[in-house]
């Protein structure tokens, strides 16, 4: 048994990785926490993420230090700064983690992978399965086709997402950059507005929508005169992702000290 705790329980993607860890039947769920001030926080972790199985008086707490001691893996979805605090905890106890956070500033992420080079932690920007083979498709999909087609990239995500582009939409853009061999921050343009001129032939777009409870939706189009290629991958749910990184958190606790991503987790290297 694996015993995890999850950070941001009061969260949508919290508690539906509270719920399915403890549905698992091979992880347990040994503590849980929230940002200070939250209203989870002093309850019993059972009537926090509901159902008919309850977690006795076990109490969310606002500091892992708290519960880290019982974790063998800690999974953390929430903002860069909870990250950033979290990673020091869990490095300092030499406890591995599962982390998509996304929105890092650059100076924050390499923070970050500094925090946690001495333990196991996969990062991601998103855990589906399907998501990380589009992430290798998209790749090889520009580099067959190349400079003769446009490459456009668009997401959409429901109304309380607070980073754009998402973190899943960039890596995308990565990808795509590298199978036609260029450098994403030279050729990026997020969004068009007014007299853009002509579109260049090396530029990749990006665009961002906010709209309802969207779980996900991300598409990367190859256009040229005559045709265009749609590879997209639609998020039903957010059980692609937490399932996801459940089969992370598996992975982190069996694997050696290292940064990790979802490639590494499904094989795709």
């Amino acid at each position: 048994m694996t015993n995890v705790v999850v950070c941001g329980v009061g969260g949508r993607m919290g508690q539906r990785l509270a719920q399915l860890v403890l549905e698992s039947g091979d992880l347990e769920l040994v503590g849980a926490t929230e940002h200070p001030g939250h209203e989870a926080v002093g309850r019993a972790l059972g009537d926090v993420v509901g159902g008919d199985r309850r977690e006795g008086d076990r109490a969310v707490t606002s500091d892992l230090n708290q519960v880290v001691g019982r974790a063998d893996v800690v999974i953390v979805f929430t903002s860069p700064e909870a990250t950033l605090t979290d990673a020091a905890v869990c490095s300092r106890s030499g406890t591995a983690m599962v982390v998509g956070t996304t929105g890092f500033s650059g100076d924050q992420l390499a923070e970050f992978q500094k925090a946690v080079a001495g333990i196991s932690c996969v990062f991601a920007p998103n855990f589906s399965t399907a998501m990380n083979v589009l992430f290798k498709l998209v790749e090889e999909a520009a580099r067959i086709l190349g400079d003769d087609y446009d490459v456009e990239v668009l997401e959409a995500h429901h109304r309380y997402k607070v980073d754009a582009p998402s973190g899943s939409a960039l890596r995308l853009a990565e990808r795509v950059a590298a199978g036609l061999e260029r450098n994403l921050s030279e050729v990026v343009v997020h969004g068009r507005q007014g007299e853009v001129g002509e579109r260049t032939r090396r530029e990749i777009g990006m665009h961002a929508m906010r709209l309802g409870d969207m779980a996900g939706d991300h598409s990367v189009f190859y256009g040229a005169p005559g045709e265009y290629l749609e590879l997209r991958h639609h998020a039903t749910s957010r059980d692609s992702f937490a399932l996801g990184a459940l089969r992370a958190t598996r992975f982190a606790a069996a694997t050696e000290p290292g940064l990790y991503d979802m490639a590494d987790v499904l094989g795709l290297r």
